[in-house]
């Protein structure tokens, strides 16, 4: 299924709806003006506004259909167990590290980081029409005749992890929310922290095919320890599930190619695992108990992070 399909269909609710796909990007550019009247929309946010397609970008089929592939190279479920040989296939790939192992020179080997077509490009929709589309798991069967889905189609599945996601039960010190609109991103994330925020992403200076990085001599600065992670979930359009876990740090790590491209990446360090799943993969990888250990992961591209700005680097 690709994603000129979903954006046709996406264009039919927004004529259902009485909506032009310009007066959507300029409800949510108005909305983000009334809550910060003095900073621009970054980037990370802006490009994620509703355009008109470049092509055929599927949205679901670039990465493995699986639970560890469901949110950066660490995943967005804390409570979640896995089996042992879940691990055999991901121990190349830098999925989970500890806190001081982010120091200059550290090798890292990054999943499709810095690969464009596999990115999960889908827009925003306008809060008017997100709210006009069921989500949830009693209405599922309802959304894939919506989306004209079989339910064993791969599309499907990802949808139900998706939707299950963000249903699941939060842990001890958890809040999560899951963000079908740029609006309720925005305001999920400034009932958390207030409106002297920012959002954050990590760069990549070019498109190419290397998966090898080292941390660079620049050195790591950490931009805060009150967060609010939003990971870019799979669906026809954005969805993010959002998720704050108390005694959480966030990284920026310069990191560099073994080609010489340069990158800006966000690592979480969780510093408080006790209540996580103490079959979570993270434990299996590093061979560590809950709560024993700081534990981190670097996150996508398309994921954001949601910082105070009174934090003092």
């Amino acid at each position: 299924m690709e994603f000129n399909f979903f954006f046709i269909f996406i264009l039919l609710i927004l004529a259902l709806c009485g909506v032009s796909h310009a007066s959507a990007d300029l409800a949510a550019e108005v909305h983000w003006k009334s809550v910060f009247p003095h900073t621009p929309m970054p980037k990370a946010l802006k490009h994620r506004l509703l355009q008109p397609a470049a092509g055929n970008k599927p949205w679901v089929v670039t990465r493995k259909e699986d639970s560890i592939n469901d949110g950066d190279y660490g995943n967005a479920d804390p409570s979640m167990g896995f089996g042992r040989g879940s691990i055999i296939s991901r121990t190349n790939i830098t999925m989970y590290f500890f806190e001081n192992d982010l120091y200059p020179g550290k090798k890292v080997k990054l999943e499709y980081f810095s690969k464009a077509k596999a990115r999960n490009e889908v827009p925003f929709l306008s809060r008017r029409v997100a709210e006009s589309i069921p989500f949830s798991s009693d209405e599922f069967p309802g959304i894939l005749k919506l989306f004209s889905l079989k339910p064993e189609s791969r599309e499907a599945k990802a949808m139900n992890r998706t939707i299950a996601m963000c249903e699941r039960r939060v842990i001890e010190g958890e809040d999560m929310y899951c963000a079908t609109s740029l609006e309720s991103l925005v305001d999920l994330s400034v009932r958390k922290f207030g409106n002297d925020i920012q959002v954050l992403s990590s760069e990549v200076e070019k498109e190419t095919e290397n998966q090898d990085f080292s941390v660079a001599n620049e050195g790591t600065i950490l931009m805060g320890e009150k967060d609010i992670v939003c990971h870019k979930m799979k669906y026809p359009y954005a969805v993010f599930l959002c998720h704050s876990l108390d005694k959480t740090a966030v990284y920026r790590v310069p990191l560099v190619g073994k080609h010489g491209t340069k990158a800006n990446a966000l690592a979480v360090c969780h510093r408080d695992t006790s209540a996580w799943n103490p079959n979570h993969i993270a434990f299996l990888l590093l061979k560590v108990k809950p709560g024993s250990v700081p534990i981190c992961h670097f996150l996508m591209r398309e994921s954001l992070v949601w910082v105070p700005n009174r934090f003092a680097h």
